[in-house]
């Protein structure tokens, strides 16, 4: 009798142990999936999207995990909810890391901005400077050119900056900044061989000291 009362017992055990293990952690799979949407309201696929993808990747998983073990018997679903332990850590993380990437390149663009208008500025002032021969003319107005689309491109980086747009802006804006500064290259250095050019201006000679005047005697 006692043995059966023991058998009973422990037969109840794996009953509940089953029972435990049987079910879905749908909780654990919400909340993995709500952070993962944060991490897609915070741009990630836009800032990290590598890692992203990588934590989407991992629910794919563990949702075909659990559809495998829907198809079993005896449901096991314990690594399934230790994986999406991890799964919810890592998805935080992404939204946390998209957070401090965006800071940083809304910080670059506005550097940026500041840069490229010093270079413009200087680069009018060398246009002024620039040789107009027969063959120079034509590349200065190129370069007239060049200098009006970086303008227009600057103009453009400001509007997507304004939206909040910060990686398509740091990506106009670091384009508009390369041709800016070879602009600024070419400039100079068709300025530097004109000027090696030009003969070197004689030294100016002293100025003659006045003659001392002869002592008067008293």
């Amino acid at each position: 009798m006692k043995n059966k009362v023991l058998m009973g017992l422990a037969a109840l055990a794996i009953v509940a142990f089953l029972s435990s293990c049987g079910k879905v952690p749908q909780a654990k799979i919400d909340a993995t999936n709500a952070a993962i949407d944060s991490a897609k309201v915070a741009e990630a696929s836009v800032y990290v999207p590598a890692e992203l993808a990588a934590v989407q990747d991992s629910m794919k998983a563990i949702n075909a995990a659990v559809e495998v073990q829907k198809s079993k018997m005896f449901h096991k679903y314990g690594p399934i909810a230790l994986k999406l332990d991890q799964t919810i850590v890592k998805a935080r993380q992404v939204t946390a890391d998209a957070v401090a990437k965006k800071a940083v390149v809304k910080k670059e663009v506005e550097t940026l901005m500041t840069d490229i208008k010093a270079v413009n500025e200087e680069n009018a002032k060398l246009f002024k400077k620039a040789p107009r021969g027969k063959e120079g003319a034509q590349v200065l107005d190129k370069i007239k050119a060049d200098m009006a689309t970086i303008d227009a491109s600057v103009v453009e980086a400001q509007g997507l900056y304004d939206k909040g747009a910060y990686m398509d802006a740091d990506t106009k804006i670091k384009a508009a900044k390369a041709s800016a500064d070879s602009i600024n290259a070419e400039l100079k250095e068709a300025i530097a061989k004109v000027t090696a050019k030009q003969p070197a201006k004689p030294a100016a000679k002293p100025a003659a000291k006045p003659a001392a005047k002869p002592a008067v005697k008293k």
